[in-house]
Parts: C-alpha cells; sequence; structure tokens
C-alpha cells in the first residue's frame, strides 16, 4: 500500500547500521519544562568510568506515549514469558546536573 492511499501511514526507514542497535544496560532520565533526555549508557565491571552510548531527547508527550507504550509491551512480554525479576543495579549517584531518575 502507498503513502498515497493512505494518509496515516508513515514509510520508516532503518539502516543497517542502526539496525544492529546499541547495548545499554542504564538509562539515565533527566527533564525540563520542555523535553525528556534519556542517556542510554553501557556499564562494564570493574571500569570506574562508563559511557553514553546514545542519547534521545523527546517532547514531554512523546516520552508520555513511549511510557504507555512500554507499559504495554512489557505486560505482554510477561503475559507470555513470565514476570521480569527486577535485580538489583550498580549503585550509581543521582546526582548529574537535574533532576534523574534510573531506568
Amino acid at each position: 500500500m502507498s503513502n498515497e492511499n493512505n494518509p496515516n501511514e508513515i514509510n520508516i526507514e532503518l539502516s543497517e547500521e542502526i539496525a544492529e542497535g546499541t547495548y545499554s544496560n542504564l538509562a539515565i532520565i533527566t527533564h525540563s519544562n520542555s523535553e525528556f533526555i534519556i542517556d542510554f549508557v553501557r556499564i562494564m565491571p570493574q571500569m570506574p568510568k562508563a559511557k553514553v552510548k546514545s542519547r534521545v531527547l523527546l517532547t514531554p508527550q512523546h516520552a508520555k506515549r513511549l511510557l504507555m507504550a512500554l507499559k504495554d509491551n512489557v505486560s505482554k512480554f510477561e503475559s507470555q514469558f513470565g514476570v521480569i525479576k527486577d535485580t538489583d543495579g550498580p549503585s550509581i549517584p543521582m546526582n548529574f546536573g537535574g533532576p534523574a531518575a534510573q531506568a
């Protein structure tokens, strides 16, 4: 189906490089009055430094839609595979220069 027949359809392109993905085991979320910033970090054992591997900026409206989509997908995953057990992650300071949360 082409976009001419359905104006609500979006053609999304995914390059090979992006399709490979980037592993992250920590997300640091900060926000201002106009945007949410999610920094995806990879922490390695016994390493005192960790690098941000990817940063995503979202409008507050899109951040809320992402939250709802994640809730829906986690619920579907747990229905199929069982409850995801929360494990103790690394202890990190939460004072990265603004309101922050960890996911």
